[in-house]
């Protein structure tokens, strides 16, 4: 029997970093947890960082997925916000890489293809779709933890089409 696997999505952000793990066995992919990691406005940016750090290494520690997926950063309007981002995507990808995960990344737009199968589709729409590709009674909240349960799902497809094309590739085709 296949063995399964577990994968951790996550949606980085300085206030709240979204995290959803799921599982993946024999092509179906079953809810594990999702949730949000907060740090305190008051705090400064390096303490803040550190919390972060503190807090997806202890949610490492406790699921330890196999692989990862982190929604990248789009553009945005305010340079501050584009930076905290980028500043948390950070502390996570050093925190996954000391994990030994290999990690991912997907565009919203990817991520929201992969789940709605339209990359502009609306946050409603997309934690509705993960609800029922998950099973999940109600859709997952807040939307940070739906957006990383969806960039693990989009981790999933996209992790079955290379594998398609690398035994198309072996087969000459």
């Amino acid at each position: 029997m296949k063995k399964m696997t577990t994968i951790i999505g996550i949606d980085p952000g300085l206030a709240s970093t979204g995290y959803g793990l799921i599982a993946v066995e024999n092509g179906r992919s079953v809810h594990v947890a999702h949730g949000v990691v907060t740090t305190a406005a008051s705090l400064s940016t390096a303490a803040r960082l550190a919390d972060l750090y503190k807090k997806m290494n202890a949610l490492l520690d406790q699921y330890q997925p196999d692989e990862a997926s982190i929604e990248d950063i789009y553009f945005a309007k305010n340079s501050k916000t584009f930076v905290a981002v980028a500043q948390a995507k950070g502390v996570m990808l050093l925190a996954l890489a000391e994990h030994g995960l290999a990690v991912e990344e997907y565009s919203p737009l990817e991520i929201k293809r992969a789940v709605a199968g339209n990359g502009r589709a609306e946050k409603t729409q997309v934690q509705e779709l993960v609800r029922i590709i998950l099973k999940m009674k109600e859709a997952p909240a807040p939307d940070h933890a739906s957006d990383a349960l969806a960039a693990a799902i989009c981790h999933t497809h996209q992790s079955y089409l290379n594998r398609i094309a690398k035994k198309e590739g072996q087969r000459g085709v």
